[in-house]
């Protein structure tokens, strides 16, 4: 019996009527299997792991990236990867928030940080791009930087010689991903608590971890 009982509910699920998509969550990174476990696509692997947590993928193309729609903290979410490389990461944005006019204040965007140890994360309500190509190029396109923003720790470069690209393409250690996944996780329930529209509790629980 319990075997139709959940057979019910998922085809209730299912029924539901979705209702129209009111917020954004993206992820910052750069197309293409070479750069999958890449420090530099942090925000892709955080994106990655709240569609899972809802049971759904984001492999459709559209607005120049890849999205995926899903119902996060109670309100209908479209996630996106831009797939135009990260300098360019704006422009998917702001073509997917115009056509389901989704102003600025319902996005929240995920990102990588080398100014965090692997593992910590920085959630801020809105600001500036911080140094960071893929948030500056948002700000541009939106004209606005009242997004919401959390970045994830991906480590400094070991040595000031070293070279920032060659440091944000490489990969993550074994050790770091242990780190980084437990981060992704943390990262995800801050982004409920900010779609909740509660910033102060997202960043208590985010911001030092």
């Amino acid at each position: 019996m319990a075997n139709i009982f959940d057979l019910f509910k998922k085809i209730e699920k299912e029924s539901a009527p979705a209702g129209p998509i009111t917020h954004m969550v993206v992820g910052l990174g750069n197309p293409g299997a070479q750069y999958t476990l890449t420090r530099h696509n942090a925000g892709f692997l955080a994106v990655d792991r709240m569609a899972e947590r809802v049971g759904t993928r984001i492999d459709r193309a559209r607005f120049r990236a890849l999205t995926g729609e899903g119902t996060l903290a109670g309100v209908r979410v479209l996630f996106l990867k831009p797939q135009t490389f990260m300098n360019l990461s704006g422009e998917a944005v702001r073509e997917a928030a115009a056509y389901y006019h989704i102003p600025p204040e319902n996005i929240i965007v995920l990102s990588d940080d080398i100014c965090l140890p692997v593992g910590r994360l920085r959630v801020r309500a809105k600001g500036s791009d911080g140094g960071h190509n893929g948030l500056k190029n948002i700000i541009y396109q939106l004209q606005s930087n009242a997004f919401a923003r959390v970045r994830i720790g991906v480590g400094e470069k070991p040595n000031p010689e070293y070279d920032l690209a060659d440091w944000v393409l490489s990969s993550f250690t074994a050790e770091e991903r242990d780190a980084l996944s437990a981060a992704l996780d943390t990262a995800a329930t801050g982004v409920e608590h900010l779609l909740r529209g509660d910033a102060a509790t997202a960043m208590q629980l985010c911001n030092g971890k």
